[in-house]
C-alpha cells in the first residue's frame, strides 16, 4: 500500500484592506516605482508603467485620497507639470505589504521543499 504524504497546513498571512488596495496591479506598479525614487513626474510614471493618462490619473487620485502619495502641481515655464512622491504613510503601508508577501513566499517554499 502506498504511503500517503502528510499534508502540511499553511498559516498564510492575512491581507488587510490596505494590502488589497496596494495589490491592485496598476497601484502596485506605481507604489513600487515611487518607493525606490524620491519623486517622479506623471510623464515618467506613465512611460514606466504603460498606463494610459486616464488610468494613471485615476489611480494616482486613489493613492492620494488614501493618503499614500503627495501630488504637486506646478508650472515649468508655461507647461504644467504634476509630480508625485510616496509619503511616510504610503512607504509604511508598502513595507508592511512587502513583509507579508515575503513571509508567504517563505512559507510556500518551505512547504514545497517537504513534499
Amino acid at each position: 500500500m502506498a504511503d500517503k504524504k502528510e499534508k502540511k497546513k499553511l498559516f498564510l498571512p492575512k491581507f488587510s484592506k490596505d494590502d488589497k488596495f496596494i495589490h491592485q496591479s496598476a497601484r502596485l506598479r506605481l507604489i513600487s516605482l515611487l518607493y525606490v525614487i524620491e519623486e517622479a513626474d506623471y510623464v515618467f510614471l506613465k512611460n514606466q508603467t504603460g498606463l494610459t493618462w486616464g488610468n494613471l490619473s485615476s489611480h494616482m487620485e486613489k493613492l492620494e485620497e488614501k493618503g499614500y502619495v503627495d501630488v504637486k502641481k506646478e508650472f515649468k515655464g508655461k507647461k504644467p507639470q504634476t509630480t508625485a512622491k510616496l509619503n511616510d504613510v504610503g512607504r509604511k503601508a508598502f513595507e508592511e505589504y512587502r513583509q507579508k508577501i515575503k513571509m508567504m513566499d517563505k512559507m510556500v517554499k518551505e512547504a514545497g521543499s517537504t513534499s
